[in-house]
This record gives C-alpha cells, sequence and structure tokens, in this order.
C-alpha cells in the first residue's frame, strides 16, 4: 500500500506542470562548471629536496570547477535576488588537500537599477581587473607566479555600479577582519567594517577593455616567506587590452607595497593571440623585481588551442619559469597538452 501512495505521489509531481500550463514557471538555478586537465612534464634547476628528482610527469586539474547560479525577481520592483556557489573539483586526484569540493566564488545579493550588492568569499575587484590579458590563466604560465594579487577572499561585501555611459563599471569592496590581527600582524586585532579594501574602475567598450584598480591591507595567502607568514599588500594594478575576431592584446602593471613595512615590487605582463580558424596561437611575458634586493622573477609561454565545439578545446603549452634570487637562480620548465569542456 506505502508503494503505491508513493508512486502516485511521485507521478502527480512529474505531471503537475504539464496539467496547470497557465501557471508561470520560475527559472531554475543554473549548474555549470568546466573540467580542464592536462598532462605536464616539469623540469626543474636545480632540483627539489627529495625524494622528487629534477624532472617529473604530472596529471593537473587546473581549477576544474562545478557551480550553480542564478536570480530570481523579487516583490519589490526591478529588484532580484543573486546567488551562486562555486567549488573547485579535482579531477586528478578526486580531492583537493583532503576535500572532495574547494571553495571558490559563494556568495548571495540583491540587484537592481540601484546596481548590485553581494557578500560572500569571490575574488576582489584587483583580481577581476586582470580581465583578459592572462592567455594561461590556471595553467603553470598564470600571471599569479608573477604578480600579486590574485586573492579570492573570506567575508567579502561588494557594491558594483550600474554600467556608466553603457561602458564603466565601479566596484567598491571591503572586508572586516572580525576581530583578528591577521591582515597587517600590527600586535592589534582588527574589528572595523572595513580594516581592508579593494576598489576598480573598469571600462569596456566595443573589442577594448581597460581597468585601473586599489587593494588597502589585504593578505596575499599565495605568497609564503621563509617563516610561513604571507605578506599584506597594497597594490594598484592597471590593465588594458583588445579583443578582436582574429587578435588579441593584454597589457597589465602593478606595484604592489607591504602595508606595513618599506619592501614592494614592480609587475609587468604582455600578452598576445592570433586566430586563425580553430587555432589561437598565444604567447605571454611577465617579469617582476623588488626594490631592496636584486631578486627578479621573469616568465614566458607559448601555447595553441584548437577548438573542438564552442565550448571544447585541446591545448598544447610550453611555460618557462625563473626566479634569479639571491642565494641562487631557480627555474622551472613546464611542456604540456590537456583538454578544456565547459558546461
Amino acid at each position: 500500500m506505502k508503494k503505491n501512495l508513493l508512486a502516485i505521489a511521485v507521478g502527480a509531481a512529474l505531471a503537475t506542470p504539464m496539467m496547470v500550463p497557465a501557471l508561470a514557471q520560475a527559472d531554475g538555478p543554473k549548474v555549470y562548471g568546466k573540467v580542464n586537465i592536462s598532462l605536464e612534464h616539469q623540469k626543474y634547476d636545480p632540483a627539489p629536496s627529495a625524494p622528487k628528482n629534477d624532472d617529473e610527469w604530472e596529471l593537473n586539474s587546473n581549477a576544474s570547477r562545478l557551480g550553480v547560479k542564478g536570480d530570481f525577481d523579487l516583490d519589490v520592483a526591478d529588484l532580484k535576488a543573486i546567488y551562486q556557489a562555486e567549488f573547485e573539483i579535482s579531477v586528478d586526484d578526486g580531492d583537493k588537500n583532503g576535500q572532495t569540493f574547494a571553495q571558490r566564488n559563494i556568495f548571495g545579493g540583491l540587484s537592481g537599477g540601484f546596481g548590485t550588492l553581494k557578500a560572500g568569499k569571490f575574488d576582489t575587484p584587483t583580481k577581476v581587473a586582470q580581465m583578459d590579458v592572462d592567455q594561461f590563466n590556471d595553467l603553470s604560465g598564470d600571471i599569479k607566479n608573477i604578480a600579486s594579487g590574485e586573492n579570492r577572499v573570506s567575508n567579502i561585501i561588494q557594491y558594483s555600479t550600474p554600467k556608466l555611459a553603457d561602458m564603466i563599471t565601479l566596484n567598491l569592496a571591503f572586508i572586516p577582519n572580525e576581530d583578528n590581527d591577521d591582515f597587517d600582524g600590527d600586535g592589534e586585532n582588527e574589528n572595523g567594517l572595513a580594516d581592508s579594501s579593494s576598489i576598480s574602475l573598469v571600462l569596456e567598450k566595443d573589442a577594448f577593455y581597460a581597468a585601473v584598480s586599489r587593494d588597502t591591507d589585504i593578505k596575499d595567502d599565495l605568497i609564503v616567506d621563509s617563516t610561513g607568514v604571507s605578506p599584506v599588500l597594497d597594490i594598484t594594478r592597471v590593465a588594458a587590452g583588445m579583443n578582436m575576431d582574429q587578435f588579441e592584446l593584454g597589457a597589465l602593471y602593478q606595484l604592489a607595497e607591504e602595508s606595513e613595512g618599506d619592501g614592494e615590487e614592480t609587475s609587468y605582463v604582455l600578452s598576445g593571440a592570433f586566430k586563425i580558424d580553430r587555432v589561437k596561437l598565444k604567447a605571454q611575458y611577465g617579469h617582476v623585481k623588488g626594490d631592496q634586493t636584486d631578486d627578479e622573477g621573469t616568465q614566458y609561454a607559448l601555447g595553441a588551442d584548437y577548438k573542438l565545439a564552442k565550448n571544447s578545446k585541446v591545448y598544447a603549452y610550453y611555460n618557462n619559469l625563473k626566479y634569479e634570487l639571491t642565494g641562487g637562480d631557480d627555474e622551472t620548465r613546464t611542456l604540456g597538452v590537456g583538454m578544456e569542456h565547459k558546461f
């Protein structure tokens, strides 16, 4: 009897949309994602500490992800609720640092004629301000090896204006430090509303784009010094480029300064691509230099993509990353082939 009742209930639920077509059905959330996996050979000079050799083969997941996002109308005129929950998935190992799903951009917010307000954990305006400059994003040639500021932070609140003059957007983000001393390390816990901030002004018009951004007191977790501490930085970034049918050009310049120190570093990245039917040939060069030592780093990458469909491609690339440090040079050469499928 219980099985029959269950079958009737499921059948009724499935039939309801067809039985009442006059009722408006709200759009559901959109499930999306990307699988980007590559087989890479890496050559190290000098070799990392034992037990690693000076070269190795790796299968990498390259920030593959799975997410859900959407919006829906609210009872207030012209006001929408927006949401997104995005997680990194490890196609190669099955987990990342013991996590099956590693958190990426996750937020909730409101959108309307006033602009967009959102809060959660997501990329700072400065990170987003790189726009399309990085031709090797998520691969070994990612600009994060050369430029600081590629941060995704927690407890961030951001307001974005509507697009002004149909081309300009202002993004204002602030981060309360929630009674911690994680950011400036001055021995006193911060408990203000905007202990850290990130702002950007973005221009997009036809094939041209440009952005200028400023971070203040942002902890860069992608950088760890010899004592295991990540620096707190003030960063000014400028990026610009053109994305045309056959050509892509991009440039980025930034100055990163220690919030509570005297050190600073200057970075720049130049990139370009040329498209021939399904083939995209691309190249990128980056350089970073500190002001207090002779330490510097250079990175250049060459690659080719072949489009299999609108959302699928295979690719091959070569990346050379070299740091010239006071204690000696450190160089990594990567040769990889891979595939990317978006859904």
